[in-house]
């Protein structure tokens, strides 16, 4: 992959401090230099967090026939390797990942979302039900820190319907070694292989969890003709936050929608992505 890439030291914010005010402040600060920064004390736990991880590997580890059942529809269900490509603009055949989305749990009407069968993995939905749920609770103080952070009323986006059944989507990542693949593999690419070619968010907020296998990159400056990539370290127990172009557009800009890419690193990687 070349040259060490340097670390960036984000924030790291503390959802349980009483001071919503110097916390708000932090976050504004984090927003406008960043786009990113980490959360903590967000009411989920490590043993669930395994648990959640333990549940999506057991997905990724079926046979590609099993998964393709689940093939996506309507922005639910399974992806394969190579069918997604973040960066239109890359010559790659597609980015090394597998990912599996799972929409808003309210949906009594349409039912658009799919599972795997209680057969195959009896405790797969219950477990992401739960990681949904848990997700939500924890974005919603979140997006009230925000307001806080933009100088409205800490229920801004409460009052205006925001959170009246928002569309949220998770997805589950599993980015596969390169020990996985074989070598037709990876001579099919003409340029940098990458788990997660450059992109930033189109929604408001994400709240990213990782397995704590390295990868993820940030580049502060989008507009530069010569990218600078830096690591986005693993903090233990701390969801990885970022801002959305939908964010970056409502607030003229002031709050930065990064651009971020995941790097093969030659292990095994698993991240799942809360889109709120």
């Amino acid at each position: 992959m070349g040259e060490k890439s340097a670390i960036v030291n984000l924030p790291i914010i503390d959802l349980s401090s009483p001071d919503r005010i110097s916390t708000a402040s932090s976050i504004r600060q984090a927003c406008i230099e960043f786009g990113f920064f980490y959360v903590v004390n967000h009411g989920l736990d490590k043993e669930f967090l395994l648990k959640m991880f333990d549940e999506s590997q057991k997905f990724f580890s079926l046979i590609l026939e099993d998964k393709m059942k689940l093939s996506k529809k309507e922005h639910r269900g399974y992806t394969a390797l190579y069918a997604e490509k973040s960066d239109p603009t890359s010559t790659a055949q597609g980015d090394l990942k597998e990912s599996f989305y799972i929409g808003p749990l309210d949906d009594e009407v349409c039912h658009l979302n799919q599972w795997p069968s209680k057969e195959l993995l009896p405790n797969w939905r219950p477990t992401m039900e739960a990681y949904y749920r848990k997700l939500m609770s924890a974005g919603k103080p979140l997006l009230s820190l925000i307001a806080l952070a933009l100088n409205l009323d800490d229920k801004f986006f409460e009052n205006v319907g925001a959170l009246d059944k928002p569309s949220a989507f998770l997805r589950l990542l599993h980015y596969p070694a390169f020990s996985h693949l074989c070598l037709g593999d990876i001579t099919r690419y003409d340029e940098e292989i990458l788990g997660a070619s450059a992109h930033s968010d189109y929604g408001m907020i994400t709240l990213l969890a990782t397995d704590g296998v390295p990868g993820l990159q940030v580049c502060q400056d989008k507009d530069r003709q010569q990218r600078v990539w830096e690591d986005v370290p693993h903090i233990e127990g701390a969801l990885i936050v970022n801002i959305g172009d939908m964010t970056e557009r409502w607030t003229n800009c002031l709050f930065r929608s990064t651009l971020h890419r995941v790097i093969p690193t030659g292990q095994e990687r698993y991240s799942a992505a809360f889109f709120f």
